[in-house]
């Protein structure tokens, strides 16, 4: 978005009062408010001085791994580059258990097919590439799982057991909990043992965030953090989240599993003097930096939580239910509150259109489309973004599997028609009504309530206060 129409955005009759002249001189937020961004302590600095003095020789990716395994609830953690290294890594392993080879097989031209070659695996829609890309990768044919309605925005069980039924032969699901709010994975790994299939579960949005397992006769009932119930568990540390700028890991409680995953991230060298390879390998360990980092800011990640928690509860607390409906928290968990989603809601129908390159909306008295509320926090230096695009909808994608509650599309004789709309698509629908909110953990209250005055104004209704001031 140009100057010039952050200026005119600025200008508008409805956002005029929102900033006190004499707090902020240019009407706007004087510094980036950022939609997440990563925490800074002295023991970041201490544990990276740790790496110098010691001829970086300070072991800390293995403290980091055995800091990590404790804080989650699991035996082994393997620190990696990437969360989406960590990922393939832990669909090679699973391939390798299921199938008996990790190195792929012969496809019929003759050539190597990846591990998952010829194979379907059920993923989230709602989600990032990152969480796609390995399947592919391997050869596999992702298919996608809608979101719940409601509970949460995470994979449907419901969905996942329609997809079951039409395709039985598949072993491996991949789940992830959108936006640090956990998703029903009691129920899809029930449903992933009944259909003996493998549970990867992508935490990397929800570290910290935890499960009610089991009331239990103790206070409170026995919690177990995300990334616990899945046979394998892959968090991710890029830029932006929880903690971390980059970095990922891969959780287990199996043995192998973890010394494998080791193996391979390590250049897959055999116990020989010379070097010598019998399976392909890959470079992907963690730098000894980043995991200082990821070991300071580890320390301090439950007040983030709390920081994070404050933010969305003030949201819940100023945004009316009549103009935004903020991402529920489902019964029995613990949310990590990461970052705080809403989706526009109104009596008046907004109007918004967006192409996969272009978007457009109209500016109507009374409601707001997300685009609008988005175009309106960055005029006044504020990040904002979108809600995830389903990977459905990628263009990429666009011929791959995708079940709802209506089940697969493809039984539809018109689904690759752009017009076809079908019944239920509830990731379709949080993407195009919805829009996250800045939701940094270093930000004051009173930055907060000016966003909120922000996202009000765009409704430019008469009769709705400005909630800031109450």
């Amino acid at each position: 978005m140009t100057e010039a129409r952050k200026k005119w955005i600025r200008e508008q009759a409805r956002f005029q009062g929102i900033f006190d002249r004499k707090i902020y001189k240019e009407s706007m937020f004087g510094k980036k408010i950022p939609l997440s961004s990563s925490m800074i302590y002295e023991e970041e600095k201490v544990f990276t001085e740790q790496i110098f003095e010691t001829e970086f020789s300070s072991r800390q990716t293995i403290r980091l791994e055995e800091e990590l395994a404790g804080y989650m609830g699991v035996k082994y953690a393997v620190a990696l580059n990437s969360g989406q290294a960590a990922l393939h890594l832990a669909l090679k392993v699973a391939a390798e258990k299921l199938y008996g080879s990790s190195t792929g097989i012969l496809t019929p031209d003759g050539l190597r097919g990846g591990s998952l070659y010829g194979k379907r695996v059920f993923c989230s829609d709602l989600t990032t590439f990152d969480m796609v890309n390995p399947i592919v990768f391997e050869g596999g044919a992702p298919v996608f799982i809608d979101s719940s309605e409601d509970t949460d925005w995470s994979m449907d069980p419901e969905v996942l057991e329609l997809a079951f039924e039409r395709y039985p032969d598949v072993k491996i699901v991949v789940m992830n909990h959108v936006y640090g709010f956990p998703g029903q994975a009691l129920k899809i790994r029930q449903i992933c043992h009944e259909h003996d299939a493998l549970l990867v579960e992508c935490a990397g949005e929800a570290i910290g965030a935890e499960y009610l397992v089991e009331e239990g006769e103790t206070e409170g009932g026995i919690w177990e953090k995300t990334g616990t119930l899945g046979d394998y568990c892959v968090l991710d540390f890029g830029r932006g989240r929880m903690i971390g700028q980059s970095g990922g890991a891969f959780l287990t409680k199996d043995y192998y599993a973890s010394e494998k995953v080791r193996y391979w991230a390590s250049g897959a060298k055999a116990a020989t003097f010379w070097n010598q390879h019998e399976e392909l390998g890959y470079s992907c360990l963690m730098d000894e930096f980043v995991a200082a980092v990821l070991r300071g800011q580890l320390m301090h990640i439950d007040d983030i939580i709390e920081k994070k928690k404050q933010i969305y509860d003030r949201y819940v607390e100023k945004l009316d239910e009549s103009i935004a409906c903020v991402i529920p928290v489902q019964d029995g968990t613990k949310p990590n509150y990461w970052i705080t989603a809403m989706t526009c809601e109104s009596n008046i129908q907004f109007m918004e259109t967006r192409s996969d390159r272009q978007y457009t909306y109209e500016d109507i008295h009374g409601t707001a489309a997300p685009m609008e509320i988005c175009e309106a926090l960055d005029a006044f230096n504020a990040e904002s973004r979108p809600v995830y695009k389903p990977m459905s909808m990628q263009p990429v994608f666009r011929n791959n599997e995708h079940f709802t509650l209506d089940g697969p599309w493809r039984m539809y004789e018109n689904f690759r028609n752009d017009t076809f709309w079908p019944r239920c698509d509830m990731a379709k629908q949080y993407y195009e009504s919805g829009l996250c909110l800045p939701s940094d953990a270093g930000m004051t209250e009173e930055e907060q309530d000016r966003i909120i005055e922000i996202i009000c104004a765009c409704y430019d209704r008469a009769d709705l206060e400005r909630v800031a001031w109450v």
